[in-house]
């Protein structure tokens, strides 16, 4: 539920984050209040975190620090395949982690699907620094889906897998991603030497419901390689957590020097965050947080 309380002149958001922690944000700007036939689109402008994307009361994205977010989801499995020119990206209306897909030549075409219309317009119109007209480049086809019924009937199989999809608490357009038959439904349409990846949630602080465990656990049962890494976004306040899932792939396992050779033959010179150094750093686990892992990472 949206959550802005105003004291004198000041308006704040509330990102509820749990029962027991509230994060205020002074609000400088109400930018779109609207409510889809999925969720409810918030876009404020903050003082400290610039554009926030707020979906039915949970900030999913901020100007400020979306870099660190999606350039750790998408890289490390993008540079971790030799060859990667079949993309399938679920959710993401945003437009950001499409913008980082496009940054691979080697892409030939990718397929984003996104089950709410309304919002992806609306990202298109306020949020341009996230997309940077990536909707717009020829290899992009945008289909108006549900994920899960898409996996269902299609045929084609994918290099590249990417799921970019609100929080497995939200009861909206999220209800059935974070399960097992949907990640079998992904196994399904991948390519045998190729790998899939998604935001596993925050893993610390430990929140009362630790669904990055059960994620975890449900891509260990599916794919015979799995493995995990985590960066602290700011704005979420918390350690994010991502999975990969493959029949012969790992990112924990690809060498700095590939990292940087596959990045050169690319011409990938202009990331933000992302680097042969960043990606090892990603996968280090210290023994608090290995606990919290169910797989061996």
């Amino acid at each position: 539920m949206r959550t802005l309380t105003s004291k004198k002149t000041d308006t704040w958001f509330i990102d509820k984050d749990s029962s027991d922690r509230w994060i205020y944000h002074r609000v400088k700007k109400h930018v779109k209040l609207a409510r889809t036939a999925f969720q409810t689109v918030d876009i404020l402008d903050t003082y400290e975190y610039g554009r926030l994307v707020i979906l039915d009361g949970k900030i999913q994205s901020s100007e400020s620090d979306e870099v660190i977010y999606h350039e750790t989801l998408v890289h490390p499995v993008m540079i971790t395949h030799p060859d990667p020119e079949n993309i399938l990206i679920l959710g993401a209306g945003e437009g950001a982690t499409l913008r980082e897909v496009l940054r691979h030549p080697t892409v030939k075409k990718a397929i984003m699907i996104d089950i709410d219309r309304e919002f992806v317009q609306i990202c298109k119109r306020y949020l341009k620094k996230w997309h940077q007209e990536s909707f717009r480049d020829r290899r992009v086809e945008l289909i108006y889906d549900d994920a899960f019924r898409y996996l269902k009937k299609i045929k084609n199989r994918f290099d590249v897998i990417i799921t970019d999809i609100s929080d497995p608490e939200d009861q909206g357009p999220a209800a059935m991603i974070y399960t097992e038959e949907f990640y079998s439904l992904i196994k399904n349409v991948l390519m045998p030497h190729g790998i899939f990846v998604t935001h596993a949630t925050a893993l610390y602080p430990v929140p009362h419901e630790n669904y990055s465990h059960g994620i975890i656990r449900k891509l260990s049962r599916v794919f015979p390689k799995v493995d995990v890494y985590y960066e602290y976004i700011p704005s979420f306040g918390s350690l994010w957590s991502y999975a990969t899932g493959s029949f012969q792939l790992s990112p924990k396992a690809i060498s700095s020097l590939l990292i940087e050779k596959r990045l050169r033959q690319r011409g990938i010179d202009n990331l933000s965050y992302y680097t042969p150094q960043i990606h090892g750093k990603l996968f280090i686990m210290p023994p608090c947080m290995r606990k919290l892992i169910p797989v061996d990472s």
